[in-house]
């Protein structure tokens, strides 16, 4: 494991443009094994669990090219891809489960028997896919490993999510697109990148309405087709960046295709001080007064709440309390997607920071506090990693960040982005 060492409390100054998304791609990667024509995805980002799948598919004896200077990936798996083989889902990543749908359509048949480990965030349901794919017609064993066949074509289905599960949705539209019939998924998740991936599969002969709502209607089609498409910029990353700039004091324009998708992420870091203008193309932070937007409820604390979409994002909380920590009044935040995944927070303290776990759930910054530099713990988890970074980057003097590895795991060129722009910051 990699640590993070960052000179604090110098102004960051620049133009960058971010990196593709990994929520993003991922998905989009396990699609091309719904068709047997050529797909080219554009503004790859450069991370592991890419390798992995791609790695997967090799030896599943498809054609694969990585550009990785380009950012562009081509796969194609002709018709005899994995008939002959029985695919095992690459260890290590979460998005290993986004393989069954796609999988089971393509072959009918899958053993699977892992835990993909992503992020240490909790527990992780497979569940909701298992019932996914359970109402599409699979048939699931009960013992371990889990056999999962289909015979045939998936059945058309109608779908109340327990939640709004992101891969789960990612994993209905997978076995719907090839449906019999016309499917529904009420509960549906509605993140950036699941609206562009549902753009994908429109792209690829998908017949798919209601993208970017919580009620999606997919009509089966007999057959998806190739397709070369864009990965959008990832917005958790862009919103990093402004942090970043915002509160070491200097100016960041970031240049994206995602400043749609901004608004209220931009609003929740206005109510923290940030000073943030937005254009068409580009989003720029310069300044930051760190104080805290009160409510004009008086009665009420401020906070920020973090849901599925179109609430503020749970990944985007540590970057949010990484930034709250230096301002001058308390604030609360309030994870409602993820059970204990506050409890990082006590690292904070380290920093001179005075921080409140209410519950598994609820955290308070109490703000104006003596920050000083520290070596810092992280924890298994990416944004957890940023969100202890930008409470170091505001802070004068020498601070590590212990285990800062899962970064890589997201934002590619992260450290030598920084470095172009003035940051001390390095890996050791």
């Amino acid at each position: 494991m990699a640590d993070l060492v960052v000179e604090g409390g110098i102004p960051i100054n620049g133009r960058l443009t971010p990196s593709g998304s990994k929520n993003a791609i991922l998905p989009m990667l396990c699609a091309t094994l719904l068709t047997d024509q050529e797909v080219t995805l554009k503004n790859v980002p450069d991370i592991s669990d890419v390798e992995k799948i791609l790695d997967c598919y090799k030896e599943l004896g498809a054609s694969v090219e990585w550009h990785r200077d380009e950012q562009v990936i081509t796969v194609r798996h002709d018709a005899d891809v994995i008939a002959s083989r029985d695919p095992q889902l690459p260890l290590g990543i979460r998005s290993a489960v986004l393989l069954l749908a796609p999988i089971i359509q393509r072959k009918g048949y899958l053993m699977f028997d892992t835990e993909a480990k992503g992020c240490a965030l909790g527990i992780r349901e497979l569940d909701p896919h298992f019932d996914v794919l359970a109402a599409f017609g699979c048939s699931i064993s009960t013992s371990q490993p889990r056999e999962i066949t289909l015979s045939g074509r998936p059945r058309a289905a109608d779908i109340w999510a327990e939640y709004a599960s992101v891969t789960a949705t990612e994993t209905f539209l997978m076995m719907a697109v090839l449906a019999d019939g016309r499917s529904t998924l009420n509960n549906a998740a509605s993140e950036p990148h699941v609206q562009e991936f549902c753009q994908m599969l429109t792209a690829m002969g998908g017949n798919i309405s209601g993208i970017g709502t919580s009620y999606l209607v997919v009509q089966g089609v007999d057959k998806l087709q190739g397709v070369a498409f864009d990965v959008p910029d990832d917005h958790h990353e862009v919103a990093t960046f402004l942090a970043i700039g915002g509160v070491s004091g200097g100016r960041i324009a970031v240049k994206t295709n995602v400043a749609k998708y901004m608004p209220l992420i931009i609003r929740q870091y206005r109510k923290l001080g940030l000073k943030i203008v937005v254009s068409d193309d580009e989003i720029v932070v310069d300044g930051w007064d760190r104080n805290v937007e009160m409510p004009l409820t008086p009665e009420l604390v401020p906070k920020i709440e973090a849901a599925p979409w179109p609430y503020y994002p749970a990944d985007l909380l540590p970057q949010a309390i990484g930034i709250a920590v230096g301002c001058n009044s308390e604030i609360m935040f309030w994870n409602k997607v993820y059970e204990g995944a506050l409890s990082w927070s006590a690292e904070l303290s380290k920093f001179g920071a005075r921080v409140h776990l209410s519950d598994p759930h609820r955290l308070i910054v109490l703000g104006g506090s003596q920050l000083r530099p520290a070596t810092v713990e992280a924890p298994y988890i990416i944004r957890v990693v940023l969100g202890l970074f930008i409470a170091a980057i505001q802070i004068k003097g020498q601070s590590t960040i212990r285990h800062a590895d899962p970064i890589r795991r997201a934002h590619p060129l992260f450290v030598e982005k920084l470095q172009a722009m003035g940051c001390r910051v390095r890996w050791t």
